[in-house]
């Protein structure tokens, strides 16, 4: 091999006729600093490990080698800490993919001192997940796995800002916390636990303790999720006319259920008993204070089995004192557990349970189960519908997106490694083509996946679907969309295509710059599996399974014949291979989709054919 081929560096960086392994340049600013270390991994997970490319550059810029070090060594099973009591079937699921502790009744100090040993944590609602929990995580700690519907006890800033995913248990518990909210409805409206308690000492007082009825009565369901619209379901079979009030609710499902949406106002004012089953955010904290019992009719009735924060416990007692509510059921406090001296348990028209909602056998089971697979998807790199702090995107939109999900990291990854080590990306821009209205395509997670795929292996951050937004922002990296319409009106795939193009920018790979100076590259999905179908202003088909080899060379026949065998007899298995050319007898690239990654004489030989230009060896 002539002194002008390319040839790869030595492991010890000797240069004599060899390449040396140049040190990883940084991106110009304002843009991504390369890592100092680590090695590109080929995972197409939400959850990757993080990763860096190791490139190698020629000392003769017309004929240039850029490979990744593969990292093969065996993945520890990750650690899970679970830190309130969960049930056995839960445990039983994360045991078959953890190593799992379980610490319940931990201080704070306990579980700061603790969680840097773990990939996820596991916690119910009485362990508080603030950011110095996560900042004692240390990276490690990427899921914080919240058995229940509540998050309000997890930091979601902190966490996204940490790159930790947060995943709950939103359906498992639905229906018990449903049926309690209606048992404890019907057991204040007719004094059971009053009279319970009575006839227990002694008293036989029917007199005192004539109840009302439901039937016919409004209820006012204040938050229409999924607990509220059961409620809804069980109050109709009641005989009761429900309204209900959410913002975020549709009509059309409240339709189907019999509820009437109405405004907050009108709720409260209309309602004879109020069941509420809102989240605790700052706007919902206690939004239940003496202005909105003031607008209530007297004598009207209040359950909770939502967050106790949307009270104002002393403002509710104050109500009840008056007689403007005549009594409340409640199964949450501000304060769990609420001191023993506390007027509102100990007022004789209220009733209370300590936060039972999701406690029956089969919903304890459900949510430990739900949990627990949920933190495992998550830490398999999986696309679940029960984050809470990733990109809002519906499951079916999620269900149909993946194999997009792939491609578009899949481009962002091969995009970046074609940047020169003393470029900056300056500019990005995806596109997206498709047949569908502009509306009925949600490209958020697209967006996310395509940053990740281009920050990650050049950045010391460990980045996910969760962060990837805000670490791009961080590092002033802005990522331009374009929808282009596809014609096809009949088209039932969501996408067409997906372009990633970085502008201003040098490449290692001269064959990937497009006529206007752009790093180009294309893919779509094919019967399910991402392809890479254009690169700069060449044409290919090769599927983006694997790794990848990329050559410019001189249009002449016998290429492929001679670059496959060259990998045949080093039993380097070829997946796909595809030529585009730009013109008869020209310039063609060739691309390679490789199962294993070639060793370095493997690719001297590539190098030393006379009519290649230049290659690069891409891990995807």
């Amino acid at each position: 091999m002539s002194a002008s081929r390319a040839l790869l560096s030595s492991p010890h960086g000797v240069a004599s006729r060899t390449f040396t392994r140049a040190a990883p340049a940084r991106l110009a600013a304002p843009s991504i600093p390369f890592a100092r270390s680590g090695a590109l991994r080929a995972r197409t997970a939400i959850l990757s490990s993080p990763a860096a490319t190791v490139p190698v550059t020629s000392a003769e810029p017309k004929r240039r080698i850029s490979r990744s070090v593969s990292d093969s060594a065996p993945l520890a099973k990750p650690a899970v800490l679970v830190a309130e009591k969960l049930g056995e079937a839960g445990l039983e699921v994360l045991r078959q993919f953890a190593d799992v502790e379980c610490a319940y009744g931990m201080s704070p100090a306990e579980l700061l001192a603790k969680v840097a040993q773990f990939d996820a944590l596991i916690v119910r609602s009485g362990t508080k997940v603030t950011r110095e929990v996560l900042e004692a995580g240390r990276g490690r700690l990427r899921v914080v796995g919240r058995a229940g519907v509540g998050i309000d006890n997890v930091d979601l800033q902190a966490s996204t800002e940490a790159g930790c995913l947060v995943v709950n248990a939103p359906t498992a518990n639905t229906v018990a916390a449903a049926e309690h909210g209606i048992a404890l409805l019907a057991c204040m409206a007719r004094n059971v636990s009053q009279a319970d308690a009575a006839l227990k000492a002694g008293k036989w007082q029917r007199a005192k303790y004539v109840g009302v009825s439901l039937v016919g009565k409004t209820l006012a369901i204040m938050g229409f999720g999924k607990v509220g619209s059961e409620v809804a379901r069980r109050a109709k079979g009641l005989g009761m006319h429900v309204i209900a009030h959410d913002p975020y609710a549709p009509v059309d499902k409240a339709r189907a259920i019999g509820a009437e949406l109405v405004s907050f106002e009108e709720a409260i004012a209309k309602a004879d008993f109020i069941s509420l089953h809102m989240p605790l955010t700052p706007a919902t904290s206690k939004v239940f204070n003496d202005e909105s019992f003031g607008k209530m009719k007297t004598g009207v009735r209040i359950v909770n089995v939502a967050r106790g924060g949307v009270i104002d416990e002393d403002a509710l007692v104050r109500a009840l004192d008056s007689g403007k509510v005549a009594q409340a059921a409640l199964d949450v406090f501000t304060v769990e557990p609420p001191a023993k001296d506390n007027k509102l348990v100990l007022h004789e028209n209220v009733t209370v349970t300590p936060h039972l909602g999701a406690s029956t056998v089969e919903a304890q089971e459900g949510v430990a189960i739900e949990i627990a697979e949920a933190v495992g998807g998550a830490l398999r790199g999986e696309l679940t519908a029960t984050a809470v702090n990733a990109p809002m995107v519906p499951a079916e939109v999620m269900s149909e997106l993946a194999p997009y999900v792939s491609l578009a990291e899949k481009l962002g990854r091969l995009a970046v490694q074609l940047v020169a080590g003393e470029s900056g990306i300056k500019g990005v821009k995806v596109v997206y083509t498709s047949a569908r209205d502009p509306d009925d395509l949600d490209t958020r997670l697209l967006r996310a996946m395509v940053t990740k795929g281009i920050v990650e292996p050049v950045s010391s951050t460990f980045v996910n679907l969760v962060n990837a937004d805000y670490t791009a922002k961080q590092r002033g990296l802005r990522i331009a969309e374009e929808r282009v319409s596809h014609d096809n009106a009949a088209a039932e795939a969501p996408l067409e295509s997906i372009q990633v193009r970085l502008s201003h920018v040098q490449s290692r790979f001269a064959g990937a710059i497009s006529d206007g100076g752009d790093i180009v590259v294309v893919g779509r999905v094919k019967y399910g599996v991402p392809h890479l179908t254009v690169v700069g202003p060449y044409e290919v088909d090769v599927s983006l399974e694997g790794n990848l080899i990329l050559c410019r060379q001189v249009d002449q026949p016998g290429m492929i014949g001679k670059v496959g065998n060259i990998l045949g007899k080093r039993n380097v298995n070829v997946s796909f291979m595809s030529v585009g050319r730009t013109s008869r007898g020209k310039q063609a690239i060739m691309a390679i989709g490789v199962d294993e990654e070639p060793d370095k004489k493997t690719l001297e030989k590539i190098g030393a054919i006379p009519a290649v230009e230049e290659f690069v060896f891409l891990e995807l």
